[in-house]
């Protein structure tokens, strides 16, 4: 796996940290410095709290008493804000709901015939008021289509292979973890299997300071050299355990950074989303006050008097008045 160069020659003082110190805590079969060694160690990535620093060891699992890996962690984290990214387009999808069902009763109740009859000005201001309903109905319909468009669809459609995604990285996680696991298991084996060679080995000097023989000079040189043996497939099997270390070591550090990036994308396009949302609002609020711009000029407009003028002309029965009647 490829590292960029800063990273790469973190990584380098760490190999030499692992060989330099001698007496190590391992975890799981992962190895650790002992706490005097933890402050030789520097951060990866200093001042940004970033994932390849914080999540090496395991953790208990608060639900049972198994442990999870810091991997696991950051893992569960992506699956989360995929998770709230999808409940975030299942409330903008409710909002587009209400947004629906609110533009359809206010076109249902620009066509209701209530005051119909009314006459003059105020007739003509209150057909506007009616016609507005059915403008805002429009704006509100537009404003909705928008939001599915613009906002719901984008939240619900963004990283469709997310879970592909995740797995692999899982499964390449896990994998080198479980090479690393098999790796520390022959170590154990090599060192139990060396201990009991050198014991063997202890026991024929023994025999030989208590008893001289030509036979027992060859045991001790059968010992020393099966305890020679034993040494050096530890040495073998601790050297290919530090090389899976390595690869698992180098290849958390590129994943848990793909993961940060992933999460700063994340987060970036939802509030990117989000402001979208604010500004299609904004430009509902403006439509909307546009569509009570002819309201406001034909209700500044009535004129009673007009109405009165234009009510009796119409309706008038006569504008001959009655005199006094004459003997």
């Amino acid at each position: 796996t490829h590292l960029d160069s800063p990273l790469t020659n973190v990584f380098k003082r760490w190999t030499c940290l692992t060989r330099i110190n001698a007496i190590h805590l391992q975890i799981n079969c992962v190895t650790f410095p002992l706490s005097i060694s933890v402050l030789e160690q520097p951060l990866l990535k200093p001042d940004e709290w970033s994932y390849c620093d914080h999540f090496w060891t395991d953790k208990r699992d608060p639900q049972g008493n198994a442990s999870i890996s810091g991997f696991e962690v950051l893992l569960q984290k992506q699956l989360k804000g995929k998770q709230m990214q999808k409940e975030m387009a299942e409330f903008v999808r409710e909002r587009i709901k209400i947004e629906d069902e609110y533009a359809k009763g206010l076109l249902r109740l620009s066509q209701v015939p209530l005051a119909a009859q009314e006459e003059g000005t105020l007739g003509e201001a209150w057909a506007q008021v009616k016609k507005s309903l059915a403008d805002e109905a429009e704006v509100h319909l537009k404003f909705s289509s928008k939001l599915h468009s613009e906002v719901e669809k984008p939240l619900l459609t963004f990283r469709d292979s997310f879970k592909k995604d995740m797995k692999k990285f899982d499964h390449s996680i896990t994998d080198l973890r479980k090479q690393l696991a098999g790796c520390y298991t022959a170590v154990e084996k090599a060192r139990k299997a060396l201990a009991e060679r050198q014991k063997d080995l202890d026991l024929k000097t023994l025999q030989l300071e208590t008893k001289l023989s030509t036979k027992v000079e060859e045991e001790i040189r059968k010992a020393r050299r099966k305890s020679t043996q034993a040494g050096d497939e530890l040495m073998r099997c601790v050297d290919l355990y530090n090389q899976a270390q390595s690869k698992w070591f180098e290849e958390m550090v590129t994943t848990s950074l793909e993961l940060e990036r992933l999460e700063v994308e994340r987060i970036e396009m939802i509030r990117q989303h989000l402001c979208q949302y604010t500004t299609l609002r904004h430009e509902t609020d403006m439509f909307n006050q546009s569509t009570m711009q002819p309201v406001d000029h034909l209700l500044h407009t009535v004129d009673p008097a007009k109405d009165r003028e234009l009510w009796v002309k119409e309706h008038m029965t006569g504008s001959v008045r009655p005199v006094n009647m004459e003997i």
